[in-house]
């Protein structure tokens, strides 16, 4: 049965969704079967998933061209370099800027697999579960600390973003917005775990 009902389901219960994207280097690395694995064992029900060689405009949609988010993402950037006592000369704004350019090369470089996920806290549950954004940084016990080693650093000197395996949204507002850029309401669907009563009930 399809989820074309919008709000109404999005909202009942346990019924938060998030977008996951594996990124083309954990597609490459051959990590799909193992990242599914690991939202799956917590309790998040993938209701949409395929596998698609991103386009530009999509991308663009993604990352959007937003002025507030350029910023954020610049001032996140700006604090962590301070934090290792380094100094960033470029304004908020246009560290935002050549971060999304970045981003957006990187997604568009080869297959990526999205994924819907549902579940109780499912944004902040995905989130835990993915890890750190810097995978050396990251605990072990997550995707991110468990596959993945890359640096800002390393990735810096090679004019690149950190690769690190998936893209999860950032919280449940910004979790709807993404999910649009990728799946329509007929390729998300509702059906019950078998597990569901014991996670839930």
């Amino acid at each position: 049965m399809n989820a074309t009902s919008g709000a109404s389901k999005r909202n009942s219960g346990a019924a938060e969704r998030v977008l996951v994207l594996v990124k083309p280097d954990g597609v490459e690395r051959a990590l799909i079967g193992a990242v599914i694995g690991r939202f799956e064992s917590a309790g998040l029900k993938v209701i949409g998933i395929k596998m698609l060689k991103a386009a530009g405009e999509q991308v663009a949609r993604h990352y959007t061209d937003d002025e507030s988010w350029l910023v954020s993402v610049g001032t996140k950037t700006k604090k962590a370099y301070a934090s290792k006592g380094i100094e960033v000369k470029e304004s908020e704004r246009e560290i935002g800027i050549r971060i999304r350019s970045l981003l957006m090369k990187e997604l568009v470089r080869g297959p990526i697999v999205a994924m819907a996920l549902q579940g109780n806290a499912a944004t902040e549950v995905a989130r835990k579960i993915a890890g750190a954004t810097e995978p050396k940084s990251a605990d072990p016990s997550t995707i991110r600390g468990a596959y993945a080693s890359d640096t800002y650093a390393l990735a810096d000197s090679n004019g690149r973003p950190v690769r690190n395996i998936v893209h999860v949204s950032e919280n449940a507002e910004l979790s709807e917005k993404e999910l649009a850029v990728w799946f329509s309401d007929d390729e998300l669907f509702d059906y019950t775990r078998a597990d569901e009563r014991q996670m839930y009930g």
